[in-house]
């Protein structure tokens, strides 16, 4: 089984993966019994966007690092990133239980404290990810496709910019660029329809860590094709953090 197959490549890893995802259910049962609101959505809204986001990504990042010979660092990267983002999820799932703001929150010294923990610790975790893409940079792998591999390396490039490109949104305090946050959005992501809105560009920059190596793997299964391909994925979450800036919606 699958479940199986990522448990066996990483253990802590996996198990963190599942009580995200059991947290992304309970929010999601949370939405349908509860009427509290933050920022004009239900407020579990957020924190079952991250423990989804959070689950996948562990659990990605799991099934990479089996291909890396380096216990050691694996094991560092494993505690830190576990301790770290699971004091980034329950942090938010916290605030939402107050009906209260966990981003962009500096409404009390407690709360701007808190905030910059939240800064702090997914400032970490990227430049840590980042150290672990250089590993594949500097490792040949004989028994994985070439093309699967640079599908793997060009996904952590493009994780780590975006990753950084939530500062554009922390230093803002806002994500809503041309007006305020909260506003009419799409369904589940909320991304804003009448004004720019910079997760747009995070959320798929960040994605390419899963999005470019399985269209590697089963789809393009060449080299120069994955490169392209991640030329123009790059190029796209680029136009889109520009339409952002420009203050234009991707959908209306």
């Amino acid at each position: 089984m699958l479940l199986d197959t990522i448990r066996d490549r990483n253990e802590p890893l996996f198990y963190f993966g599942l009580l995200c995802f059991a947290t992304a259910l309970a929010c999601l049962l949370l939405i349908r019994f509860t009427t509290v609101q933050v920022a004009g959505v239900n407020a579990w809204y957020k924190p079952l966007k991250f423990a989804l986001s959070i689950g996948i990504f562990v659990w990605t990042m799991g099934w990479y690092m089996s291909y890396l010979n380096a216990p050691r660092a694996i094991s560092w990267y494993n505690w830190a990133t576990i301790a770290l983002l699971a004091f980034e999820l329950g942090y938010i799932v916290f605030q939402a239980g107050r009906g209260q703001l966990s981003h962009f929150n500096i409404s009390t010294p407690l709360y701007a404290f808190l905030y910059s923990m939240m800064a702090v610790a997914i400032t970490i975790v990227t430049i840590w990810t980042g150290y672990i893409g250089l590993l594949f940079f500097q490792t040949s792998f004989p028994d994985l496709p070439d093309y699967y591999v640079w599908g793997i390396r060009i996904g952590f490039v493009l994780f780590v910019i975006f990753s950084f490109e939530g500062f554009v949104m922390g230093s803002r305090l806002a994500h809503t660029i041309g007006g305020a946050d909260g506003g009419p959005g799409l369904p589940f992501v909320n991304w804003s329809t009448r004004f720019g809105d910079a997760r747009i560009a995070h959320f798929i920059g960040m994605h390419a860590l899963q999005v470019l190596p399985i269209l590697s793997f089963y789809l393009l299964k060449n080299v120069k094709a994955t490169m392209l391909v991640g030329l123009v994925y790059g190029l796209v979450a680029v136009w889109v953090l520009v339409l952002a800036f420009q203050a234009k919606p991707l959908f209306r």
